[in-house]
């Protein structure tokens, strides 16, 4: 791919990078982040979240409610529970490439690319086998 040959993407709005800042700002909380992964395939109640996160039910719900101004989560009551879920399949989205590329940062093969017969480890880089 040529460089000069790319067409330079338009810059975003203001407004619009001040959304995106919000949502990385959201992302760089380490229970935020739990909660988020948590949600990732189901929803939950705050209790539930509570107990998957290892933290107090009053803390997460904290978090949640920032997630939920940052429309990074939505809920839905059932009686007197309310559940949690993403907001859309773009935060499912972010949240597993985030978590996934933090994965590629470690040795080995990244647990998400186990069991795929495409992916290989890589050499080490003195020439010997990883395994």
């Amino acid at each position: 791919m040529n460089a000069d040959n790319q067409e330079m993407r338009p810059l975003l709005a203001e407004d619009q990078v001040g959304l995106v800042v919000e949502v990385f700002r959201m992302l760089a909380d380490p229970t935020r982040v739990q909660v988020l992964w948590a949600l990732v395939d189901r929803e939950l109640s705050v209790n539930d979240l509570a107990g998957q996160v290892g933290k107090p039910a009053s803390s997460v719900s904290q978090h949640l409610a920032k997630l939920r101004m940052a429309r990074l989560v939505n809920t839905r009551r059932s009686g007197t529970t309310i559940f949690y879920s993403l907001e859309n399949e773009h935060v499912r989205q972010l949240v597993m490439d985030a978590v996934y590329n933090a994965e590629h940062a470690g040795p080995g093969v990244p647990p998400h690319h186990r069991g795929d017969g495409a992916v290989h480890e890589l050499p080490r880089r003195d020439g010997t086998d990883a395994r």
